[in-house]
């Protein structure tokens, strides 16, 4: 190590990846959504800008960007529940020790961006909820966070959450195989660019694909810490930790079992030891 510094690096050097490629997941991501959801009221701005597909573009392009900074260094996990971190530690031999500061940065990472994107929009979030006082849950709480759609019942969102994160896994397991369609590193975020745009656009209606749990669990911190209080953990009992945790922890853990099980002949997989 040529200086104090450079040792200091080589030990935050992962993690700091994943915290670095979670912010711009979460900062594109959440961005799009106070965009579009803000510029629909004409207090705001005239006229729109953004639709729904925005959304799905935004989220997958925010995607797309974290793992292109991260994955050379840290793997371009920037999902820890189930999807990917800890599926990697159960199936493939992931290191346990790191997945503890895995969880950590990804979830500092996306804190810095909900608490960033909220800076850059609470002007417009006062004209929204009639005033700085005022934060109201859901309302524009979902702007940031994940909640459940009136119609969808408890079992519904927690399905909808397996479900996202059961196809996001297929895929992530897929392209890490180098004994079927491996892709190359540089070119493994325009599979997941189109894998999540799918999941958005066709399969997170009644929750609004939290699919991440640490994309939801930071900014949720965040909007309890700037006003919105004790409500985003007492949502629908509970809500962020059976659906939006749980629920990606089930899919991620049953997709990659699924996967090793079935088509993985690699020897770093438990299947195969």
């Amino acid at each position: 190590y040529p200086n104090r510094w450079c040792r200091i690096r080589e030990c935050i050097r992962e993690p700091a990846a994943e915290a670095l490629g979670t912010l711009v997941l979460v900062l594109i991501g959440l961005g799009v959504n106070c965009q579009v959801a803000l510029s629909a009221n004409t207090a705001i701005v005239p006229a729109p800008m953004g639709i729904f597909l925005s959304n799905a573009f935004g989220w997958a392009l925010g995607a797309a960007c974290g793992v292109w900074i991260s994955a050379g260094i840290s793997g371009g996990h920037i999902n820890p529940g189930g999807q990917v971190t800890i599926a990697m530690a159960v199936y493939r031999g992931f290191p346990w020790r790191k997945v503890p500061l895995y969880i950590l940065g990804q979830v500092l990472g996306s804190f810095v961006a909900a608490l960033v994107v909220y800076g850059n929009y609470f002007h417009a979030i006062d004209i929204i909820e009639g005033g700085r006082s005022v934060r109201t849950v859901p309302g524009t709480a979902s702007y940031f966070t994940s909640y459940a759609a009136d119609y969808a019942s408890d079992l519904n969102c927690f399905f909808t959450e397996f479900l996202c994160s059961f196809v996001l896994l297929l895929v992530v397991f897929a392209i890490t195989d180098a004994h079927n369609a491996a892709l190359p590193p540089h070119l493994a975020p325009l599979a997941l660019f189109a894998a999540l745009f799918c999941i958005i656009s066709g399969l997170g209606l009644n929750t609004s694909f939290a699919i991440n749990p640490a994309r939801d669990f930071g900014p949720r911190l965040m909007t309890s810490i700037v006003g919105y209080g004790e409500s985003v953990w007492a949502y629908r009992h509970q809500f962020w930790l059976w659906c939006t945790v749980c629920g990606p922890l089930a899919g991620g853990l049953v997709a990659g079992g699924l996967y090793d099980a079935l088509l993985y002949t690699g020897a770093d997989s438990v299947f195969n030891r």
